[in-house]
């Protein structure tokens, strides 16, 4: 037999022997998941190994069974980007970039700089920019909001900042609605004869 070198400097695979197909230290994921990661060596992991079944209470809280992360790890800088097809952005680096997504987490050490129409905001890092929250924006204490901010709901931990063009899209859409019945009345001019 010919003894050919591993391709990508993988240790040649003995049989019956099995190579762990992720990382030990990765979160647990859903059953048809796919998640990518981004760490500070720029590895790229995607993954859509089977899991642990989770709670059912968890499932609700916002996990489907089939979302996609993109997690961004420390020292990692995404610039530029355009993230689509993401259910949840876990960011504990810097991005700068648009997204449309369910939910988006910035870590403590974390940022993120662009627009982002979202279900759901954790914020515990620092925010800047355009930020749409449909649902919830939760705010901790280490948390730094700026910009034009829409929220369903929100959640301000004491000490967690919040600055800005801050409305709630309940308001957003009662002033919407008010200027289109105001631009539909019919306005009668008399002409003074």
């Amino acid at each position: 037999m010919f003894n050919k070198p591993p391709l990508f400097n993988k240790p040649a695979e003995t049989p019956g022997a099995r190579m762990p197909s992720r990382p030990l230290n990765a979160p647990p994921l859903s059953p048809a998941s796919s998640t990518v990661v981004a760490t500070p060596r720029s590895e790229a992991v995607a993954d859509s190994s089977p899991a642990p079944a989770r709670p059912q209470a968890e499932v609700e809280d916002g996990a489907r069974a089939s979302d996609s992360r993109l997690i961004v790890g420390p020292e990692v800088k995404l610039k530029g980007a355009q993230i689509l097809d993401c259910d949840t952005l876990v960011v504990e680096g810097r991005v700068e970039a648009t997204m449309d997504s369910r939910v988006i987490r910035i870590a403590e050490n974390g940022a993120f700089s662009g627009t982002v129409g979202i279900d759901v905001a954790e914020i515990h890092g620092r925010f800047e920019g355009e930020l749409t929250a449909r649902k919830q924006l939760i705010v901790h204490a280490t948390g730094r909001v700026s910009g034009k901010i829409r929220y369903g709901k929100i959640f301000i931990e004491e000490g967690g900042e919040i600055s800005g063009d801050v409305q709630s899209l309940s308001t957003v859409q009662e002033s919407s609605r008010a200027l289109e019945r105001e631009s539909s009345v019919p306005r009668v001019v008399a002409a003074a004869g």
